[in-house]
């Protein structure tokens, strides 16, 4: 400082022991230290949560910073700024006089500036016969140059506490999307487990987390997905190497069967019929049935109102009630206790929707009766995006009867779409 005494503040303001231990410690400068005053003004943003200030009163510091006339900060060059509020306001971009004196309190408080202020308070400057400054009543930069070395280490922790924080939510992200992945896949390959258990266990851990949370908060609930990451990967790998296993086995079976030279398979016709032979050689077993039947079983299978050997599998009714909730409205009663509610639920939302009988029965002949309904109620639970109901239900119809239409992803995007699942209403 310019004066080595110590100053206290004008008028009613009171001296306070942290003022005091500012002054000394802006009196502890080496000789010949320097620090350019934008690099270390930048340093101070990183570093503003571990200061105790905040982003309006680093704008009034970055308003003095912008009077002081040298780039470095340095003894030599004078550590005191005179701006009066008017021209602070300017600076600070039109903050009001009074918002600039409560800010510059909380950089004092937090032994960021010292008060130098004079007999009347006042802010200004007394020059020499040649023009130098000989004298300035102020606010001192002492305190930022003293720092300067501890505010680059705070800045260093902050950065580093933020990056350690990214890459965790970065690990945490991908914890959750494989254990998301790996549940579908065992739901649409019907592999035995508590699926609906861990689903509800995965948004039962992250529930907890805060919308901002720190990384201890992110660690806590990294290692709880991580145990269970594991134990369904365990319960894949296990699934996977029994079906080689049992694979294997059968294929040993087919191949010792094959090699025996009087062989049933390789003595008897299978899809051809010989000249000469009875029509009831077609009974054989491996015998192709004729065209007439198969039509006759079509003509049946659309008469009961069931599938022809769908592709698609059913899945849980309790998944299918997480993934569409809206549908248990339009069940008697308000809830949906068996696949025959779920049927009758989806009767109704097929004529609230404006879907035809005809598109409606055609899903059911392509699907099934139960994954037609379970279409009805994603249908229902995506109602703002869809245009046409009834022309989307006859798309997903053509796509499950060329094969292309898999049910188990509109469920899983649904069940991620809803969330947490909430109490419903009475």
């Amino acid at each position: 400082m310019e004066s080595g005494q110590i100053t206290t503040p004008f008028g009613r303001r009171s001296m306070s022991l942290g003022m005091l231990a500012s002054q000394m410690a802006s009196r502890e400068i080496e000789p010949g230290a320097s620090a350019e005053k934008w690099k270390l003004y930048r340093l101070l943003c990183e570093a503003r949560p571990l200061l105790g200030v905040n982003d309006r009163a680093l704008a009034v510091l970055n308003a003095l910073l912008s009077f002081y006339p040298h780039n470095e900060l340095a003894e030599d060059n004078g550590l005191i700024v005179f701006p009066s509020n008017a021209q602070l306001s300017i600076r600070a971009h039109g903050m009001a006089e009074q918002t600039i004196r409560r800010h510059l309190a909380a950089l004092i408080e937090a032994g960021l500036l010292v008060r130098k202020d004079s007999a009347n308070g006042k802010r200004y400057a007394q020059k020499g016969r040649g023009g130098e400054i000989a004298e300035a009543f102020g606010f001192s930069l002492a305190p930022l140059l003293a720092r300067a070395a501890e505010i680059e280490r705070l800045a260093a922790d902050v950065i580093a506490e933020r990056l350690h924080l990214q890459r965790l939510r970065e690990r945490l992200t991908v914890c959750r999307r494989d254990i998301t992945k790996m549940i579908e896949t065992a739901i649409e390959e019907e592999i035995n487990g508590d699926w609906m258990g861990m689903i509800a266990v995965l948004k039962s851990v992250l529930a907890r987390l805060p919308r901002i949370p720190n990384a201890a908060q992110v660690e806590d609930v990294l290692d709880e997905l991580g145990l269970l990451r594991e134990e369904i990967l365990n319960t894949l790998e296990t699934h996977v190497k029994t079906k080689n296993q049992s694979g294997n086995a059968s294929q040993t079976e087919r191949h010792i069967q094959n090699s025996k030279p009087d062989s049933i398979y390789e003595s008897e016709p299978s899809f051809e019929t010989k000249q000469g032979t009875k029509p009831a050689q077609n009974s054989q077993r491996g015998a192709e049935p004729r065209d007439d039947d198969q039509s006759t079983g079509r003509q049946k299978a659309e008469r009961d109102g069931v599938g022809i050997a769908p592709d698609l599998r059913s899945f849980p009714l309790g998944l299918v009630l997480q993934a569409c909730p809206q549908i248990s409205d339009y069940a008697t009663g308000g809830v949906v206790s068996s696949w025959r509610d779920l049927l009758s639920a989806a009767v109704v939302v097929r004529s609230m929707l404006g879907v035809s009988p005809s598109a409606y029965q055609e899903a059911c002949i392509a699907m099934g009766p139960e994954n037609a309904a379970t279409v009805m109620a994603c249908i229902l639970e995506r109602g703002g995006h869809i245009n046409s109901a009834g022309g989307y239900l006859r798309n997903l119809t053509s796509r499950a009867q060329r094969g292309e239409f898999s049910l188990g992803p509109m469920l899983m995007a649904l069940v991620r779409a809803n969330g947490v699942p909430q109490r419903r209403r009475a």
